[in-house]
């Protein structure tokens, strides 16, 4: 009996899944071993002193949320996987974390989002100079804001070659800021004449006889097309209404995907025609290529060099240009 005992206890623990369980807003967390579903659930109640009138709990993954309620995903599951209890009408936040220190959360959040923002284009600068090309107005303005000294510390540079990086940042964002206004101008004087050849026309046409009738004309869209969805997210599709020069503030990973997007659905989402959707896709396409150009020019003077395997920072125009 004694062996046969044995043997049962080890089949037994083959079948029992480890795993660590936790209610929402506790940092305790428990361990407790369960061969099914709902045996998890009846441990987790009473290692978490649930009571009663708050059952049944609700399993989800700590990491994500996922609803465990499924007894075979639940057995596809890892060892030591964390779980949080939620009793009746709670419901999982991101905002929960496993270390027990939510309180600190909500008060370093927005600070560590722009934090890594800043760090993060650093370090692309870091890898590559070049990249500079290739950034949006929006990071651009970023890394100029950024402290001289703090830059200088992420990127393990002297303060001198900072103040030259920066220099030449804002280089790039005033030249993108007078080629908007540029086409902004060119933009209003052609709408200038569209408008005077539609007065002459207008006046030189023999005054036509009424209509008892209107034709009907078929603009080539239809209520279908306002259900046309697009990848874009809501900031680009704003960028793209809004601004006079659109392609010169979206950083190249978007207007590749304006480039992708397909006309129609494009200009049913901006509102426009597709005349206007698809010159709109031609200028992001050429301000893409010339982007890509500089990038190619860069790194072939690179490769020139005497050996040189990081573009040197002292290059850089040192001179500021004012806003």
């Amino acid at each position: 009996k004694a062996p046969w005992g044995i043997a049962e206890r080890q089949v037994m623990a083959a079948r029992l899944k480890r795993c660590v369980v936790r209610r929402r807003d506790g940092p305790e967390q428990h361990g407790v071993a369960a061969s099914c579903l709902r045996e998890l659930r009846d441990k987790a109640c009473g290692v978490l002193a649930i009571d009663k009138a708050r059952e049944p709990i609700t399993l989800v993954l700590a990491e994500d949320g996922t609803i465990v309620d499924d007894e075979d995903y639940f057995l596809c599951l890892p060892s030591n996987t964390k779980f949080v209890a939620l009793a009746k009408d709670e419901k999982w936040s991101s905002k929960i974390l496993d270390s027990g220190t939510s309180w600190l959360s909500e008060s370093v959040d927005e600070v560590d989002s722009a934090a890594e923002k800043w760090k993060q284009l650093a370090r692309q600068l870091k890898d590559d100079l070049s990249n500079i090309i290739l950034m949006s107005e929006e990071d651009l303005q970023v890394l100029i804001d950024v402290p001289r000294s703090d830059l200088a510390e992420e990127l393990a540079q002297s303060e001198t070659k900072i103040q030259v990086l920066q220099d030449t940042l804002q280089q790039v964002l005033d030249r993108r800021e007078e080629e908007r206004q540029s086409r902004q101008l060119l933009e209003l004087y052609l709408e200038a004449l569209k408008t005077e050849d539609s007065i002459l026309s207008k006046v030189a046409e023999p005054e036509a006889a009424p209509r008892k009738e209107m034709d009907v004309v078929d603009t080539g869209t239809s209520s279908t097309d306002t259900s046309a969805t697009t990848a874009l997210s809501d900031q680009v599709l704003a960028a793209l209404k809004e601004k006079p020069a659109p392609e010169l503030c979206l950083d190249s990973r978007d207007l590749e995907l304006v480039l992708k997007e397909d006309t129609a659905a494009l200009a049913s989402a901006l509102g426009w025609d597709k005349q206007k959707a698809g010159a709109l896709q031609g200028a992001c396409d050429q301000e893409l290529s010339k982007r890509l150009k500089q990038v190619q020019t860069l790194h072939s003077l690179r490769s020139t060099s005497k050996g040189k395997k990081v573009l040197p920072w002292g290059d850089w125009p040192s001179s500021k240009r004012k806003k």
